[in-house]
């Protein structure tokens, strides 16, 4: 049952820049009124610059439960947060914060959850398998640490940023769980292919990978949700690969979420 927006109503916000592409403000809405819940998710588009002031005003509003935090802020975040859980820890970004009791804000980064959701539920299985991972931002890297946990043989990990992508495979390697190497945009030899980067949301882009050494075999994975089917997951499906999208593993990482914001 739909909940009229009213002085009772709870807020929670979903920040990012840009913020336009986001799907949050109406699925986790349509979520907490399923549950009965008179609660209301809105976007807020605001700069790099400006997200430490905008968390320190947004944290005086009493009536303000959670912040969702998408693309670039996912890092930055974390720092905001005075508590976070193991993985959020690990990774070092945030995608959800709630409330703590004295006010304060826990993070917990739900990306890597959701994507290995979406997999399974599409036919995708890390367990032995060989993986290949495009982006070391902050979905990429919840993105990888759950490949490692749940028992990849071998994670490869590709991003034009190579001291981020180091530092984040010598933290993958430290958990002495599997090999983790740096990789290339060639998926040859793989088999899970997926990108955890924005390359894909605009016409003009690249594809992030070699899609012409994609084979049938392979599972391929995207984090876009604008346009709903990029043209990755396009180039894979001509060549008969299983695939998952960015609405797949939103889908997920929204039930995550919301099990974060309603843990008692």
């Amino acid at each position: 049952m739909t909940h009229p927006l009213n002085g009772a109503s709870r807020v929670h916000f979903i920040v990012g820049d840009p913020i336009t592409q986001v799907k949050s403000p109406g699925g986790v809405t349509e979520a907490f009124h399923a549950m009965g819940l008179n609660a209301y998710v809105m976007p807020a588009h605001v700069t790099p610059a400006d997200l430490s002031t905008w968390v320190a005003g947004v944290s005086l509003t009493r009536n303000l439960d959670s912040i969702i935090v998408t693309v670039p802020h996912k890092f930055a975040a974390r720092a905001l947060c005075a508590t976070a859980t193991d993985r959020a820890a690990f990774v070092g970004a945030v995608n959800v914060m709630r409330r703590n009791p004295d006010g304060s804000w826990q993070g917990d980064m739900c990306d890597g959850l959701g994507f290995i959701s979406a997999m399974r539920k599409n036919g995708g299985e890390p367990l032995g398998k060989r993986a290949l991972l495009v982006g070391a931002g902050g979905a990429g890297s919840a993105i990888a640490h759950a490949l490692v946990v749940n028992g990849v043989r071998q994670l490869a990990i590709h991003d034009e940023d190579g001291v981020r992508r180091k530092a984040l495979i010598d933290r993958l390697q430290a958990l002495g769980q599997c090999e983790v190497v740096s990789g290339t945009p060639d998926p040859t030899g793989f088999d899970l292919v997926l990108n955890a980067t924005p390359v894909g949301m605009k016409p003009a882009d690249p594809y992030p990978i070699e899609v012409a050494q994609l084979t049938a075999s392979m599972f391929v994975g995207c984090v876009i949700t604008a346009p709903a089917i990029t043209p990755l997951i396009a180039a894979a499906r001509e060549k008969g690969c299983s695939t998952s999208t960015g609405a797949d593993m939103f889908a997920q990482v929204r039930d995550h979420l919301l099990a974060f914001l309603l843990e008692k």
